[in-house]
C-alpha cells in the first residue's frame, strides 16, 4: 500500500495531524494498534458491550465528537485510511520515503507494510513504573491500565481502591473509579502542595486546568475519598493477592518520615509515577532525542527529513497539547509535501496553545517528580524485572561489586530487561535501584516480533479497508501498556 502521509498512532495528536494533512489534499492513511480510533485518552468501549453513557467516563466529549465524525467523513471521501489493530514495530528509510512495518491479527504474527512519502510519530506515552515491596502482588496495576479496564471494558478492578503515585492522571483514576462504584480508601499523592507555588506563574496562565483540578477534588470530595498529600506507598501486602498497602508521610527531601506508617485494607492499587514518552520508532529512524523527548522544530518537524512527530512522544502534556501540536504537523506536512513553505500564521492560535500548555506542564512536572529517594524503600528481595526475575539485591551487587556503571552493563550482568519487555516497563525502575538515572536505552524494534516475520517470510501489503467493518477481527488483541 502507498500513501503520502503515514501517521502512527490514532490518539489525539494523530487524529488532528491526519485531519488537517487530509483537509489539504494529502492522502493519509492513519495506522493504530487499537481496534478503534482515540487512543488513551479518547478510549472507547468495545460496541459489543452496549454502553448508554459512554461520554460519562470521559471529558472533552465534543472535541472527541469532532475529531471522529472528522475522521470518518474523511475516510468516507477517501482521503484518509485507518488501518486498526495494527501493530508498528519498524520504521524503514527507502530511496522513495519510508515503509512501515506491522503486525495484523490477534496473534500480531502477520506482516504488512505501508509506504510512504512522509511519516509522522504520534506514539504517545507509557507509564513510569517503579517498583516496591509488594507490587507485583495480583491486585497491584497501572494507574493508567485501571483507567483502561473502566473505559474500555467497563470493568473495575476490585471493589475496594488505593489509588497512589503521582502525577495528575492520579485524579481521573481516583474520581472515575469512585463514580463506577468502587470504594476508594485513599489518594495517596506524594507531591508537596508547597511545590506548586514555585510554578504559579505557569499556572496561572491555564486557569481552566486549575477549575478543572478543583472540580475533580469536589467529586473526591462527594465520594468520601481521604487525599494523604505528601505520602508514599511503602508496601503493597497480601498473600494470594492483594489485602492491603502500608502508606507514609515523606519528609522535605522526599525520605519516608519514621512513625508515620498506617496500613490501608483494600483489594485493588491503582499506581503511578508520571509518563514517558514512546521514542523507540523516532530513535530507530535516527531522531535526536533531548532527554527523554522527540526533539521537534516549530513546524514539529525531527532532525531527520520528512519525519514529524506530535503529541507525548515529544514531550508529555495531555491532550490539548497533543491536538495543537497535531495540527500544527498536519499543515506542516501538507505544505512541505506540496513544495511549499508554510505560512506559520496559518496556526497562529494552535502554536499559541502549544507555548502555553508547554510552560504549564514543565512546570508539573517539576512538582510532579518522584521522591527523590524512594529507591531506599525498595528491599533487595524485591523483584525489579518480572520477566526475568531479577530482584533488586543483583541489581544492586552489579553496581557495587562487579563495577556496572551504566544501564547496559546492568543488563548484561543481571538481565534485567532482556524479556519480553525489553526494559520498557523495568527500565526506569533498574535505572533507579542502580543509581544510574533513566538513560534512553534503543531498541532495534519497538515491539516483540516473530523470528519468521524477521527471517523475510513474504507477506503481502495490506488493502485499504473502512475501519468500521472490522468483523473479522477479533477483540483479546494484546495490549502492550499504557497508551
Amino acid at each position: 500500500m502507498r500513501t503520502d502521509l503515514a501517521v502512527i498512532g490514532a490518539g489525539p495528536a494523530g487524529l488532528a495531524a491526519a485531519l488537517a494533512a487530509g483537509a489539504r489534499g494529502v492522502r493519509v492513511t492513519l495506522v493504530d494498534a487499537a481496534t478503534e480510533a482515540g487512543g488513551q485518552f479518547y478510549r472507547q468501549p468495545a460496541a459489543g458491550l452496549g454502553a448508554r453513557r459512554a461520554r460519562a467516563l470521559h471529558h472533552q466529549w465534543r472535541t472527541w465528537l469532532r475529531l471522529r465524525e472528522g475522521l470518518d467523513r474523511h475516510v468516507a471521501a477517501g482521503r484518509v485510511s485507518h488501518l486498526a489493530d495494527h501493530h508498528v514495530w519498524c520504521v524503514e528509510k527507502e530511496p522513495e520515503g519510508f515503509a512501515v512495518h506491522a503486525l495484523l491479527g490477534p496473534e500480531q504474527e502477520r506482516p504488512v507494510a505501508v509506504r510512504a512519502r512522509a511519516v509522522l510519530l504520534a506514539t504517545g506515552g507509557h507509564e513510569r513504573v517503579l517498583p516496591f515491596p509488594g507490587w507485583t502482588l495480583p491486585g497491584v496495576v497501572t494507574a493508567g491500565g485501571a483507567q483502561a479496564m473502566l473505559k474500555g471494558g467497563l470493568v473495575v478492578p476490585g471493589r475496594r481502591a488505593v489509588v497512589a503515585g503521582t502525577g495528575p492522571l492520579l485524579l481521573p483514576v481516583a474520581t472515575g473509579l469512585a463514580a463506577a462504584g468502587v470504594t476508594v480508601a485513599a489518594l495517596v499523592e506524594s507531591a508537596d502542595p508547597r511545590a506548586f507555588v514555585r510554578c504559579v506563574g505557569a499556572l496561572a496562565g491555564r486557569p481552566g486546568k486549575a477549575v478543572e483540578a478543583a472540580a475533580y477534588a469536589a467529586r473526591l470530595l462527594r465520594h468520601g475519598v481521604r487525599i494523604l498529600a505528601r505520602h508514599t506507598v511503602v508496601e503493597a501486602q497480601g498473600t494470594d493477592r492483594l489485602e492491603a498497602v502500608t502508606v507514609a508521610a515523606l519528609d522535605a527531601g522526599g525520605r519516608v518520615r519514621a512513625g508515620t506508617a498506617r496500613r490501608v485494607p483494600c483489594d485493588t492499587l491503582a499506581v503511578g509515577h508520571g509518563m514517558l514518552p514512546h521514542t523507540d520508532l523516532a530513535e530507530n529512524l535516527g531522531c535526536r532525542i533531548d532527554g527523554t523527548n522527540v526533539a521537534v522544530d516549530d513546524e514539529q518537524r525531527t532532525d531527520v527529513p520528512r519525519v514529524w512527530a506530535a503529541g507525548e512522544a515529544t514531550g508529555i502534556g495531555g491532550a490539548a497539547l497533543a491536538l495543537a501540536e497535531g495540527h500544527i504537523a498536519g499543515r506542516s506536512v501538507a505544505a512541505r509535501l506540496a513544495g511549499a513553505v508554510p505560512d506559520p500564521r496559518g496556526w497562529e492560535r494552535a502554536a499559541r496553545s502549544r507555548a502555553a500548555l508547554r510552560d504549564f506542564f514543565a512546570a508539573l512536572d517539576d512538582a510532579y517528580a518522584p521522591p527523590l529517594h524512594w529507591a531506599e524503600q525498595v528491599t533487595d528481595d524485591t523483584v525489579v524485572c518480572r520477566c526475568e526475575e531479577v530482584r533488586a539485591g543483583s541489581v544492586r551487587q552489579a553496581v557495587a561489586e562487579l563495577g556496572a556503571g551504566d544501564l547496559r552493563t546492568v543488563k548484561l550482568l543481571t538481565r534485567a530487561g532482556m524479556g519480553w519487555c525489553q526494559g520498557r516497563v523495568c527500565g526506569p525502575g533498574v535505572a533507579g535501584i542502580a543509581g544510574c538515572g533513566e538513560a534512553v536505552v534503543r531498541r532495534p524494534f519497538a515491539r516483540p516480533v516473530p523470528l519468521g516475520v524477521l527471517a523475510g517470510r513474504p507477506g503481502e501489503d495490506h488493502r485499504q479497508e473502512d475501519h468500521r467493518q472490522k468483523d473479522h477481527r477479533q477483540k483479546d488483541h494484546r495490549q502492550e501498556g499504557h497508551q
